[in-house]
């Protein structure tokens, strides 16, 4: 088996004396679309935040590609290929579709504080956009305001910004959260077309979409791992459904 692409190994976190992630140990294979449940508490969105650089871990380890990125900020975790989205839509919702995307493929070019700018340059990124925009299908809102997408238009256009910087790994935090269920078959379709060839590490409750998405599961208890396996093996395993899935394994 190869090395896995994202790799934490025995990672804790504590705040004080609250004790939040507790020594997870965790494999991410490239290409691989991986998923991350468990109970309201368990420190899912703190694992992100580790893996993302928001947060550094108290102890243990996170390598991206063999490489360590505990501690690391933010921007340099991005630099080094691995971007997120969050659980709130984090868009500019007063400017345009194409703008949003463009201010993030600028980001990737170190282009945002740059005021003069090549002709060249700026087409590469506009070609950039118009990718992007058609691989989260909103090619025909383009022109529209952020605010006036629909709430899953609006997450696709957030994964859509997380693409820009053409990551690696990509990690997506709930991004089916408080969507309908046709919004939901939309993006879990949508996610499954923009992760080819990608890595995802992926958070989310709904766990028809889990398990209809991920290759591996990996289940997270009071901030230990406590499983990782296909659907089929965490959906036969006695400690996840006494943990966690109960009757949702059915």
């Amino acid at each position: 088996m190869s090395d896995p692409i994202l790799s934490l190994q025995d990672v804790h976190k504590s705040f004080g004396e609250a004790h939040i992630i507790r020594g997870a140990t965790l494999n991410v294979m490239a290409g691989e679309r991986h998923a991350v449940i468990g109970p309201n508490g368990a420190g899912k969105s703190t694992l992100f935040h580790l893996c993302s650089g928001q947060f550094a871990p108290s102890k243990g380890k996170i390598l991206l590609q063999g490489n360590s990125i505990g501690g690391l900020k933010p921007a340099e975790v991005n630099r080094r290929g691995l971007a997120r989205s969050f659980q709130i839509t984090n868009i500019f919702p007063g400017v345009s579709v194409r703008e949003n995307l463009r201010l993030a493929v600028m980001r990737k070019h170190n282009l945002q504080f740059v005021f003069w700018r090549s002709a060249a340059r700026l087409r590469v990124v506009n070609e950039e956009v118009d990718e992007l925009l058609e691989k989260i299908r909103l090619s025909a809102r383009g022109s529209d305001l952020a605010s006036q997408l629909s709430y899953s238009e609006q997450r696709s256009l957030e994964i859509g910004m997380t693409l820009a910087s053409d990551p690696k790994v990509i990690l997506l935090d709930e991004p089916m959260a408080g969507m309908s269920h046709e919004e939901t078959d939309y993006t879990s379709g949508l996610i499954r077309e923009i992760t080819q060839g990608r890595t995802l590490l992926i958070v989310e409750h709904d766990m028809s979409v889990v398990f209809s998405l991920a290759h591996r599961i990996s289940v997270l208890v009071y901030g230990e791992i406590i499983a990782t396996g296909t659907p089929d093996e965490i959906r036969g395993n006695a400690r996840v459904k006494e943990a966690y899935l109960g009757e949702e394994a059915a």
